[in-house]
């Protein structure tokens, strides 16, 4: 592999976070028995630093203008720009949330900004990522670290059996991916995208469709994709809260960068995703699998993390949607993926700061009918969950649902509407997930309060409650901004 000096000015959003993060694990050696959120604070001037110095490389950039790095290894791009500020935003508001839930349940660890900004360094490998070697390293530097950070309430053994479900789920998705890697590079006799689809034509198709299978499996345990969700509602439901709001925000996001580079990139166009051979036929089955029984499963649950937790799951199956159409061909699909993966994050972080702010040591409060009467005792953090609750549900005019109607216009837009029949399965569960939204919101305003909520102050948790619906009302009301990106 060649080294140009030029090609580290394009990686600065990385070197910010994996700086930042190596100097903040050592620096917790020097805060040991003292006030950590000084910690946080710099865990959030590095993550918002590292989101303005990819605006400023975004802007640099034009619209079609892509840079190879490192002998094709990273690939520097507006798309690649924007999904490293998403990162770095939502790693900055996981940190604003953790020091009152840190203090208010017991679990004061300064590791876990270091480790945060670590995990965000590695979803900025994949979303530059030109090379499976490279996608296969960024995966792995941010599953090792979320793994740390679920296990990090040392005392709950709910969440140490959510950290072991996730890690050895992980493991065994890790060996897909590997393994599916290596039978591509096989067939085609390159691990670079760049280069693997001009030798389609010369390569051994039973190697690479094997390939391609395996590496579709281990990006939907990322993804949480039904089959591959069984991993999902436990660890979101063990781990603190801040760190589901950025597995469910970040991971999510990551992965389905990832996906983006892979198969929509470097693997869509005229041969690949089509037929009985192609990765859109078993990924089209996965989402519509996926979105159904992630909102099925939704309605049954009473525990706010575990419904959230299935929400996100069918969520994913709407990405999933978009990759298709983005691998079909669909003009709008990337645009529409890049939109979605914004309002999904800012909302989900947006609900998951109202849960940490219910909540405290005596009782975290996460069945629904612990919610009751919120609105009258607490009537912001109740508006801020409910946008956040219908923009999840895509109702407008939140950001929520113009993310939702472009993806699906987007696989409409499909050769012969490959995807209608998925488009329809889509709207459908749409609407099914407004019952159990509604659930809650139901439970906040028109149900009298049982018992008295002390919840965790912090005016950085407020800032998260208020900024997160804001901004996802701001994205209904004027899209066009945000699709331009």
């Amino acid at each position: 592999m060649t080294f140009s000096s030029g090609d580290l000015v394009y990686v600065a959003p990385f070197l910010v976070l994996a700086a930042s993060g190596v100097l903040l694990v050592l620096a917790e050696a020097f805060f040991a028995g003292k006030d950590r959120s000084a910690l946080a604070g710099l865990t959030v001037a590095g993550a918002l630093a590292s989101s303005v110095v990819s605006v400023v490389l975004y802007r640099q950039m034009g619209p079609s203008e892509a840079k190879l790095l490192f002998s094709e290894m990273l690939i520097a791009d507006r798309t690649g720009y924007v999904l490293t500020a998403l990162f770095g935003v939502v790693a900055a508001l996981a940190a604003l949330l953790a020091p009152a839930h840190q203090r208010a349940h017991g679990w004061v660890i300064g590791e876990d900004y270091g480790i945060l900004l670590l995990a965000a360094s590695g979803m900025v490998i994949l979303a530059q990522a030109a090379n499976l070697a490279t996608v296969f390293l960024g995966v792995e530097t941010m599953s090792i670290a979320v793994y740390v950070m679920t296990a990090l309430r040392r005392r709950s053994r709910r969440g140490n059996e959510a950290a072991l479900k996730y890690f050895l789920m992980g493991a065994f998705a890790t060996g897909f991916l590997l393994y599916g890697m290596a039978l591509v590079y096989g067939a085609v006799g390159t691990t670079s995208m760049v280069h693997i689809q001009g030798r389609l034509a010369s390569g051994d198709l039973g190697l690479l469709t094997v390939g391609m299978f395996l590496m579709v499996a281990a990006f939907a345990f990322k993804v949480a994709a039904v089959p591959f969700h069984m991993w999902a509602p436990d660890a979101y439901e063990g781990a603190p809260t801040p760190v589901t709001a950025f597995m469910a925000a970040a991971v999510k996001a990551a992965a389905v960068a990832a996906m983006i580079r892979v198969f929509g990139q470097f693997m869509g166009g005229d041969r690949l995703p089509y037929g009985v051979i192609g990765w859109a036929s078993p990924l089209v089955v996965l989402a519509a699998i996926t979105i159904t029984v992630g909102n099925i499963a939704a309605i049954r649950q009473d525990n706010i993390k575990r419904m959230l937790a299935y929400s996100s799951i069918s969520h994913g199956g709407v990405l999933l949607v978009g990759l298709c159409a983005m691998g079909l061909g669909a003009k709008s699909g990337q645009a529409s993926l890049l939109y979605y993966l914004i309002a999904y994050s800012l909302t989900t972080m947006g609900a998951f700061a109202v849960v940490a702010y219910v909540g405290n040591r005596d009782n975290e409060r996460l069945d629904i009918d612990q919610w009751a009467g919120l609105a009258s005792r607490h009537p912001a953090a109740a508006l801020a969950m409910t946008v956040c609750l219908l923009a999840l549900g895509g109702m407008p005019p939140t950001g929520g649902f113009f993310a939702k109607f472009y993806v699906f216009k987007s696989a409409m837009d499909t050769q012969d509407q490959q995807l209608l029949w998925l488009v329809a399965i889509g709207v459908v569960n749409s609407a099914i997930s407004i019952f159990y939204y509604l659930r809650l919101v139901t439970a906040m305003y028109f149900k009298d309060a049982r018992i008295e909520i002390a919840p965790t102050r912090s005016a950085a948790l407020a800032f998260v409650m208020a900024v997160c619906p804001l901004v996802i009302l701001e994205m209904g009301i004027f899209p066009g901004w945000w699709l331009s990106l």
